[in-house]
C-alpha cells in the first residue's frame, strides 16, 4: 500500500492497483464562509490539482464543511468516475456521488471492497448542527484492512467498527481535535483519542490526517508525535506531499 499526503484530509491511497483520494481540499489558504461563520485555511495543498493525475474512486467522508471539499476539490469531483460518501452529499451533489450507507459495500477495481462505516462529527446529539458523516473500511483478498476514519469524534464508534471489522493493517485517523463555537466539544480526534483509537483498532500502523492546515484545530504536528512517542515505526506522520509504503 502507497500513501501520499496531499495536506489536511486529502491523501492519495494506492492499494490493490486502485487508485483512491480522501476528502478533496485543494483551495488557497483563506477564509472559507460556512453559514454565518467562515473556517480559515492556513496552508495550501503541497500537491498542485493539475499534477495528481487519474483516481478510481474518491472517498468523502461529508461534502458540507470547506475543510473536507472545497471549491477546487468540488470541481476536481468532475473528473472522478466514482465518488463514495454520505446520502445527504449524494443528493446535494448528484452525478457521479454513490451514497454508501454503513456496512454496505461497493467493490471498485479488482477486488477491493470500500465499506461504509460510522461517523460521528461530534459529541453525541449534534448530528442535526453537523451534519450526516461517514468513515470507510477498505480490504480484499490479500490486501491490507484499511480504517479511514473521517471527521469522526467517537471512540464509542470506533469500538463498533473494530467490533465489526477486528483488527486493522493501517488506520488513518483525522486527528486535529477541531473545535469551533457551532458546538460545545470536539468535533475530530484529539491526539490523545487517536492513540486509544489505534489502540481499540490493534493498528499495525497508523497515519495521521486532518491534523493541520486548519485555524479551528486545537492540536497538531507536535501533540500528534508527542501522544504517539510509543508507536515508534508504527506511526507514520507524513510531511506535506511525503508518501510512504506500508508492507
Amino acid at each position: 500500500m502507497d500513501i501520499r499526503y496531499v495536506g489536511g484530509p486529502t491523501a492519495v491511497l494506492e492499494i490493490g492497483g486502485v487508485r483512491l483520494l480522501t476528502d478533496p481540499t485543494f483551495d488557497a489558504p483563506g477564509d472559507y464562509p460556512i453559514g454565518n461563520r467562515a473556517l480559515t485555511k492556513t496552508s495550501g495543498p503541497a500537491v498542485e490539482v493539475s499534477s495528481l493525475g487519474p483516481v478510481d474512486a474518491v472517498l468523502l467522508s461529508h461534502d458540507q464543511h470547506p475543510d473536507n471539499l472545497d471549491k477546487a476539490g468540488r470541481d476536481y469531483l468532475a473528473s472522478v468516475p466514482l465518488i463514495l460518501s454520505t446520502g445527504s452529499a449524494a443528493s446535494r451533489l448528484g452525478g457521479s456521488v454513490r451514497a454508501l450507507p454503513n456496512w454496505t459495500s461497493v467493490t471498485v477495481g479488482d477486488g477491493l471492497e470500500v465499506t461504509g462505516v460510522p461517523a460521528q462529527h461530534g459529541p453525541d446529539g449534534t448530528e442535526h448542527l453537523v451534519g450526516e458523516v461517514t468513515g470507510f473500511v477498505l480490504s480484499g483478498e490479500g490486501l491490507p484492512t484499511v480504517y479511514v476514519s473521517g471527521d469522526n469524534a467517537s471512540l464509542d464508534v470506533v469500538r463498533e467498527v473494530a467490533g465489526r471489522v477486528g483488527s486493522v493493517d493501517v488506520a488513518l485517523l483525522f486527528a486535529g481535535g477541531a473545535r469551533t463555537p457551532l458546538v460545545d466539544g470536539y468535533l475530530t480526534l484529539t491526539s490523545d483519542d487517536a492513540v486509544a483509537a489505534a489502540e481499540i483498532l490493534g493498528a499495525r500502523y497508523v497515519v495521521p490526517l486532518h491534523f493541520e492546515h486548519w485555524a479551528h484545530f486545537t492540536q497538531g504536528r507536535e501533540t500528534v508525535e508527542k501522544a504517539f512517542a510509543g508507536f515508534g515505526d508504527r506511526l507514520r506522520l507524513l510531511a506535506p506531499g511525503e508518501r510512504t509504503q506500508l508492507p
